[in-house]
């Protein structure tokens, strides 16, 4: 076992540098995700902005996967999203890995499990990306590992890391604050089944429990209990924060909608306008065919059901992800499933098949099954992201087989170093609500007047008073709805002050930048 472990360690570290080397490669080529962009940015006004940077730094979402950016960024911030992205990708291999061979003593699993972290195309993406789905699988991988525990030992400690890793887990990905929403009625049938009665058949559980008033009171109690260690603490945190929100930002819901606070607001609108707009008819994701997509793009995880056959409330906890990401699709209409909601099963099957697969008799059966679905696991991650509803993750797939230069960000890369060799003492008004990539790419934050600064509102109303130039978004802008700082502020500002003089000094598809003149 201590061997395994060490070599459990030196797999692990490799494969963190296996990541890191693709990611900056990568990025070397010029491939950037937005959410990497827009920490690049937040963690550039936390460290080197001017005024009141409290709010950036408390409020912008998710909070823990630009925090971990953010630790990196003392390193190149440039590179950060990556490092972290990297880091907790192999995080994950080694946690996944740590359970596996404390359970299974067939190398094979583990095996199995290298070949899945080294060429699957989704785990390569969460890796690269510079995007939190490594981190959002870590605590979806640590909320499922607890609860499997609490039905191997009966024991409440387990429920209240599980209830610790939920939280954490809506702090990366806020919507997985609606997954709770199907543990509610789950939590009385793990109850039920806890309970100890010589009946098996959770139906006949059920009538004993409800009918006999010493068992009775003792599921109720049981239950409540359950429910206040596993929903407290995360309804106290999410009430806290949206306090927090609400005092600073004098909105609860700050974090979640605005696009100062969070990069999923923009990004959403786009990938869904992006395919409404597309001549390419592509199949939507009606709520009938999600499920099945699932188990297409993860076939292991009928292998975890077929393993906890025998549990009626264990089959119930692993379909739970099933009723998730159908509700979303039906609350979310507009928003595309994103790459991580596919994974997630993927790691779900492998924790199941951790826990489960020594309790087969015959392993060379499966051991076939497993072998074969991983590898067909390896083409569906391929053709899922090569076909997916979001434009971001299609030229992931390509960037990463072509290796060819990606062109999207140089546009604002060039304005950015436009901006960079302007006087060091001349003002730019930039709204970084849109034009966070022109700031995560400029070298003096110095020069830009922000919206997270109090004199942003006047300079506005005044530019000529406190900048020297003004970046607008043009009408080709496919996010200038989003900014006051568009072709229609010029008309409005010269309006209200006739003597204002602008001039256009550069000029691109999306941005123009004016001189301004009194």
């Amino acid at each position: 076992m201590r061997n395994q472990s060490k070599y459990l360690l030196l797999i692990t570290i490799l494969l963190a540098i296996y990541y890191l080397v693709c990611g900056i490669y990568l990025n070397s080529l010029g491939y950037f995700s937005q959410e990497a962009i827009f920490y690049i940015e937040k963690s550039k006004i936390v460290i080197d902005g001017v005024g009141n940077r409290l709010k950036v730094m408390g409020l912008t979402a998710p909070i823990l996967p630009f925090y971990t950016s953010f630790i990196f960024s003392s390193i190149k911030d440039i590179w950060a999203p990556v490092i972290a992205s990297a880091l907790c990708t192999a995080i994950l291999f080694y946690m996944l890995g740590s359970a596996l061979i404390k359970r299974v003593k067939d190398e094979f699993y583990l095996f199995v499990l290298l070949v899945i972290f080294i060429f699957h195309p989704g785990i390569l993406y969460a890796a690269c990306s510079g995007k939190s789905i490594a981190l959002v699988l870590i605590f979806f991988f640590m909320f499922f590992f607890n609860l499997l525990k609490f039905y191997r030992s009966n024991t409440t400690f387990h429920v209240s890391i599980a209830s610790i890793s939920l939280v954490l887990l809506i702090f990366c990905d806020y919507n997985f604050i609606w997954l709770s929403l199907f543990f509610i009625p789950l939590v009385l049938s793990i109850t039920i089944q806890s309970l100890n009665l010589g009946e098996q058949e959770s139906i006949f559980r059920m009538f004993i429990s409800f009918n006999n008033p010493s068992l009775r009171r003792k599921l109720i109690n049981k239950t409540f209990a359950l429910y206040i260690i596993l929903f407290i603490l995360p309804l106290a945190c999410i009430v806290c924060y949206k306090l927090l929100n609400l005092t600073h930002a004098q909105d609860l819901n700050y974090f979640n909608e605005s696009p100062y606070a969070t990069w999923t607001v923009l990004a959403d609108k786009l990938s869904f306008d992006q395919l409404s707009t597309s001549s390419i008819y592509q199949l939507p994701e009606t709520s009938l065919l999600i499920s099945a997509r699932m188990v297409l793009f993860c076939p292991l995880i009928l292998v975890a059901i077929y393993l906890f056959r025998n549990s009626t409330y264990q089959i119930l906890t692993l379909l739970t992800p099933f009723a998730f990401i159908e509700f979303l699709h039906i609350k979310y209409e507009k928003v595309f499933l994103v790459q991580e909601y596919y994974l997630m099963f993927l790691v779900l099957s492998l924790l199941c098949i951790i826990h489960k697969s020594q309790t087969i008799r015959n392993q060379t059966v499966l051991k076939i099954v497993v072998g074969v679905l991983a590898l067909v696991q390896l083409f569906t991650g391929y053709i899922f992201l090569a076909n997916s509803s979001i434009a971001e993750e299609q030229h992931f797939i390509t960037m990463l087989f072509n290796r060819s230069a990606d062109t999207r960000q140089d546009e604002n890369k060039e304005l950015a170093n436009y901006i960079n060799h302007l006087p060091e003492d001349s003002h730019i008004l930039i709204d970084d609500a849109i034009a966070y990539p022109v700031v995560a790419f400029s070298n003096n934050i110095h020069k830009l007047t922000l919206p997270y600064q109090s004199a942003f509102l006047s300079a506005i109303e005044a530019p000529d008073k406190y900048d020297d130039y003004i970046l607008l978004a043009t009408e080709k802008n496919e996010v200038t709805g989003f900014t006051q700082l568009n072709n229609k502020y010029v008309p409005i500002i010269k309006k209200s002050n006739s003597g204002l003089k602008l001039r256009r000094v550069y000029e691109t598809d999306d941005w123009i930048l004016y001189k301004v003149f009194e």
